[in-house]
């Protein structure tokens, strides 16, 4: 098994919906550091698991300089919501974690 990580830093901003009062409500950003980890049994033609190109480009594209709540549909912009919908942008990802701020760090990692 052949494996890769792509750490990335991209400027966001979101608000979050929660059950309780916070000033994580109103809408604020972070520098988030989004690191995607990938794997595959073999390589492509170019030896490659995925180019680390294309990692960042389908991330920076979509969240940088973002509303990240415009992004990602319905769902509440958590950290771990974030790094979920990461993971699904990703064919060979099996592993995402979610800097918000030094010290929060969510995670997703496949079964």
């Amino acid at each position: 098994m052949y494996y890769i990580t792509k750490k990335i830093e991209i400027s966001a901003a979101h608000k979050l919906k929660l059950s309780y009062d916070s000033k994580c409500e109103n809408l604020h950003g972070h520098n988030w550091i989004i690191t995607v980890y990938c794997k595959a049994k073999e390589l492509d033609e170019n030896g490659m698991v995925i180019d680390f190109t294309h990692i960042k480009q389908l991330i920076t594209e979509k969240l940088d300089h973002s509303i990240i709540n415009d992004v990602i549909g319905d769902v509440n912009p958590t950290a771990e919501n974030i790094a979920y919908w990461v993971y699904q942008q990703i064919d060979c990802c099996y592993k995402v974690s979610v800097q918000e701020s030094e010290g929060n760090i969510a995670t997703y990692e496949e079964d």
